[in-house]
């Protein structure tokens, strides 16, 4: 099966598992893709979800080779997306775990995704720009929202790679981790994001991805609108906790409970993790060329200064 699902109780683990092909996505996956994340999303039992390739690579884009046999991924403007999920605005959060590769249309799934946990000597970037297959899963949209128009035009235009340690100084990865270990990092975050009261999560996590599309005035009103549902469900109940003494000092509460007084999880909770200036090996990885057009022969080191 090119996707499989596990589970550990609240967190749902959507694996892309189609390594001789370095999970390049075809149409059959990339349903499948999408099929994993609505049922996650349906499952009240589910809280976060991480999404990893199986055998070394996240995600090599979609698959060119069944593109130039004529069965290329669905492109219709509605429904689901080229690569599967990246028209869909979830309800609960989703981490991408990436190792190895995460190119042209593997780097639109993890800019779909709300978080990423890059491997030191992972590689991502825009690598469809040589091939003149177009960024049509998000990736014009969300990687200027998530590095900025300057950053993201340098990408877009270049089509460079784009080392882990560049990766987070730039905010497009949001946690380091050393080689073999992301999903294990993702999974442990994801594991505790599942600790916080679920609804105030949600609803904040909504109202952030909602503000893009409104004036202030009516992204202000719709941020108290989805505070509201959490006060009215939820805040009292955490009050009540942190007076009896519960998540002092930053200390984890157990269960639904917050992890401090402002309710913030430490990204550090994911072992392994570096911080801002955690290193990564810059140079991309020969031979990764695959059917979705991987580095280019010879590919060297990528920058890493911010622009």
């Amino acid at each position: 099966m090119p996707v499989t699902v596990e589970r550990d109780g609240p967190v749902t683990t959507v694996i892309l598992h189609e390594p001789a092909v370095r999970n390049a996505v075809d149409r059959a996956t990339a349903e499948a893709l999408a099929d994993a994340f609505r049922a996650f999303d349906a499952d009240d039992d589910a809280s976060v979800a991480v999404l990893w390739g199986a055998g070394g690579t996240f995600c090599a884009g979609a698959n060119l080779k069944a593109v130039a046999e004529g069965e290329g991924n669905r492109v219709a403007p509605d429904g689901d997306g080229p690569m599967g999920p990246s028209r869909m605005l979830l309800s609960k959060p989703v981490i991408a775990a990436i190792s190895g590769h995460a190119v042209a249309g593997g780097l639109e799934l993890a800019l779909w995704c709300d978080l990423r946990v890059v491997e030191e000597d992972a590689v991502m970037g825009v690598f469809c720009r040589r091939w003149g297959v177009p960024l049509i899963d998000g990736g014009t949209v969300r990687l200027p929202r998530i590095v900025g128009l300057g950053r993201a035009l340098d990408l877009i235009l270049t089509g460079r790679p784009v080392s882990a340690k560049e990766a987070l100084a730039i905010g497009l990865a949001t946690l380091v981790v050393p080689a073999g270990e992301s999903r294990t990092a993702a999974e442990a975050l994801a594991r505790e994001l599942a600790r916080f009261p679920q609804l105030c999560m949600r609803h904040d996590r909504l109202s952030a991805y909602e503000q893009h599309d409104l004036p202030l005035e009516e992204a202000l009103a719709n941020e108290l609108r989805h505070g509201l549902v959490a006060l009215e469900h939820e805040a009292l109940a955490g009050a009540a906790r942190f007076a009896g003494g519960a998540g002092r000092h930053g200390a984890a509460v157990g269960g639904a409970g917050p992890a401090d007084a402002g309710g913030g999880a430490d990204g550090a909770a994911a072992s392994g993790a570096s911080d801002a200036g955690g290193g990564a090996h810059g140079a991309a990885a020969s031979g990764a060329a695959d059917a979705s057009g991987g580095a280019p022969a010879g590919g060297g080191p990528a920058r890493e200064d911010a622009s």
